[in-house]
């Protein structure tokens, strides 16, 4: 069941995944949380910084670390736009995160319930539960949308 918290930081996420959009980047967005409040955000910046690994929940688990001053964010939420692949998955259980909530479902790639529920698999020491599905429309539908390209459109 969606809570109102869920939803809220939901449409925290949806924004920074606008940003992204209007950067020329895929919009993903996330946001990480800590007692309800947000201690991070980031949104995909892999074009512009020409690295792979740029994800948006790679670089909000970064943020948030550096801002509690741990890497371990048992504690801590993190809502996406878009179901996780594997690295961002892997990153989540490194992390040892504690809740992941995502919007739309990746069939492609989808590494938290819609191929394989990495987060979830007991074969690593830490696992971290999955709800996706969180405004999965509004997601969907800003992920269908053609990437900004700079003034071309």
């Amino acid at each position: 069941m969606i809570s109102p918290l869920d939803e809220a930081m939901m449409r925290e996420a949806l924004a920074e995944a606008r940003i992204a959009l209007e950067e020329g980047e895929i919009p993903v967005g996330a946001v990480v949380t800590l007692g309800g409040a947000i201690v991070a955000r980031a949104h995909n910046e892999r074009e512009r910084s020409a690295d792979p690994t740029a994800h948006a929940e790679v670089l909000a688990l970064r943020r948030a670390a550096q801002a509690i001053g741990s890497r371990r964010l048992s504690e801590a939420t993190l809502y996406v736009t878009l179901e996780p692949c594997a690295m961002c998955g892997g990153a989540i259980v490194a992390s040892r995160l504690g809740r992941l909530v995502f919007g739309a479902w990746d069939p492609a790639r989808g590494c938290a319930g819609s191929l394989y529920r990495l987060t979830e698999d007991p074969a690593f020491d830490w696992t971290c539960p999955a709800e996706g599905g969180v405004l999965a429309e509004e997601c969907a539908a800003l992920l269908a949308r053609p990437v900004f390209s700079g003034g071309e459109g």
